[in-house]
């Protein structure tokens, strides 16, 4: 579980409530018209803007903000490096009895243990991560339109509410609940939108980043290995993907 995340949202929902509590009656920014025009509107507009498979999916996506852990480049280089070893010894067909824990780096081993030629293997390693980053792309989109589209929803419901109190002003016990709707629902959007469905896309594209340099640092390694380089050489050449602090 990834603790920063959690943390970071639980503690913001705390410091509004607290500030709300400090500040007046909690009840008062309880507003169910509101809510419904901001959380209605935009799960709608989501729906119009994504096909349904990719919103329901990215719901599922967004655990990883907070389950998904940080992949380690070192294992990746010492596999890499280990592999590199048995092809030199051995021979590129030998390739094919390693066992590999990483999918990705298997698919590549396989195909050079196949005599598959160089053009080839990397076309398709760039298929893989660009087709990857597509598929990230769709569930980062989705929270990027939440935060969009919640903002956009509360000063609707801002408008809706300037209009029933302006309907009212006759009245004076109506324009309170009209005043509610117009400032509330602006509130709703844009804690929805700064406080969950922003910072989720953005942690979403960092760990797209993070899985993306790790599958471009493989397909160098699978390279490597293919053009017969020297496995320390090789070890050196993807240790220049991490950061200094990462390396032996």
């Amino acid at each position: 579980m990834d603790i920063g995340t959690l943390l970071g949202l639980i503690c913001g929902i705390l410091f509004v409530f607290i500030a709300i509590m400090l500040g007046g009656d909690f009840m008062g920014f309880i507003n169910a018209p509101s809510a419904l025009i901001v959380i209605g509107g935009t799960v709608s507009v989501i729906f119009i803007m994504f096909p349904m498979g990719v919103v329901l999916g990215s719901f599922k996506v967004a655990l990883k903000a907070f389950f998904s852990k940080s992949p380690d480049p070192k294992l990746v280089v010492d596999e890499v490096v280990a592999l590199a070893n048995l092809a030199r010894k051995e021979s590129l067909v030998s390739l094919e009895r390693a066992t590999i824990s990483d999918t990705y780096l298997k698919k590549g081993v396989l195909l050079i243990a196949d005599g598959t030629e160089e053009r080839l293997v990397r076309n398709i390693l760039e298929t893989e991560i660009n087709f990857t980053q597509q598929r990230h792309q769709q569930g980062q989109g989705v929270f990027k339109g939440l935060g969009a589209m919640a903002p956009a929803f509360g000063m609707i419901g801002t408008l809706i509410g300037l209009v029933n109190m302006l309907q009212v002003l006759d009245d004076p016990t109506a324009i309170g609940p009209g005043m509610a709707l117009a400032l509330l629902t602006t509130l709703y959007g844009a804690l929805m939108a700064n406080l969950v469905f922003i910072p989720i896309a953005k942690k979403l594209e960092e760990r797209s980043q993070e899985e993306l340099a790790k599958m471009e640092m493989t397909m160098e390694g699978v390279m490597s290995i293919l053009r017969g380089e020297n496995p320390r050489l090789i070890q050196e050449k993807l240790e220049s993907f991490i950061p200094p602090a990462m390396r032996k």
